[in-house]
């Protein structure tokens, strides 16, 4: 019963969370025009790099477009900004609303990120997925599609739950916005968005594989594709998605050492 409550919630919050960005889904609509453009600079790119190569790391040009297509999906998949609305709640003193209620903050907050990707799946990715397929003639169908569809479910979790335990700093320091722009640029680099980690020295890629960074981008595309290989590591694709399911499961444990530490400390200075 209690179970049935709490899921009871978690939809009422997504709901009505979906409900406020419907509103002002034109906010959603200038990355129909990103997205795709950020693509097309990659395909001039790569057109140029392959000229007389067949393969460039083990990829074909057509693996390579597939990468960043896959890419620039998942993206819009798993857009986060519970950094910067924890870090907001805290800093102008509202988080103490959330602190008095008996729902966890973290859970109101993933909630809220279902409801609002619940509405990019119709507004972004989907027209989106349909540009890149009839205008730019994308192969996005996955290798496996089940686990796919388990790789980027892990992966929204990840994004989530490392996004928040970056919003979790504002209880520490007095100003985390510089944190997170560091933290932005290099969840990006390390997560394969500008370049498919396997293209990295060996040494970087031997750091890399063991970053939680790349379980948001990297892992979920390849699977996708249909083969996963880092750092000299070959892994089969349910391999590669049980290595996700355990870093995800790891994540989420230190993201409640952490939430629970905050609000020790919250509480602890009388905020």
């Amino acid at each position: 019963m209690a179970l049935k409550r709490q899921w009871a919630i978690l939809r009422a919050i997504g709901f009505v969370t979906y409900k406020e960005w419907a509103a002002f889904r034109s906010h959603m609509l200038a990355s129909l025009f990103v997205g795709p453009v950020l693509f097309l600079v990659q395909v001039f790119i790569w057109q140029a790099m392959f000229e007389g190569k067949e393969t460039i790391n083990g990829l074909t040009f057509e693996q390579m477009l597939t990468y960043y297509g896959v890419v620039t999906l998942i993206h819009y998949i798993t857009f986060d900004f519970a950094d910067w609305n924890l870090q907001m709640l805290v800093r102008t003193g509202k988080f103490v609303t959330f602190a008095l209620r008996p729902l966890p903050h973290w859970v109101f907050a993933l909630a809220q990120k279902l409801g609002h990707r619940t509405l990019a799946l119709g507004v972004e990715v989907l027209p989106v997925l349909l540009l890149f397929v009839l205008l730019f003639q994308v192969q996005l169908i996955p290798a496996s599609p089940g686990w796919a569809f388990i790789s980027i479910l892990l992966s929204f979790l990840m994004s989530f739950l490392i996004n928040y335990c970056v919003g979790l700093t504002a209880f520490w320091l007095v100003r985390a916005e510089g944190v997170r722009r560091v933290f932005l640029l290099l969840k990006d680099v390390s997560a394969g968005v500008f370049l498919p980690l396997s293209f990295f020295p060996d040494v970087v890629q031997k750091i890399l594989f063991f970053l939680p960074f790349q379980f948001i981008t990297y892992l979920p595309t390849r699977v996708f594709i249909g083969d996963y290989e880092l750092a000299g590591i070959r892994l089969t694709v349910a391999e590669a998605v049980g290595l996700q399911a355990l870093a995800v499961a790891a994540t989420a444990g230190l993201t409640l050492l952490m939430y629970r530490a905050a609000l020790k400390r919250f509480t602890g200075v009388g905020v």
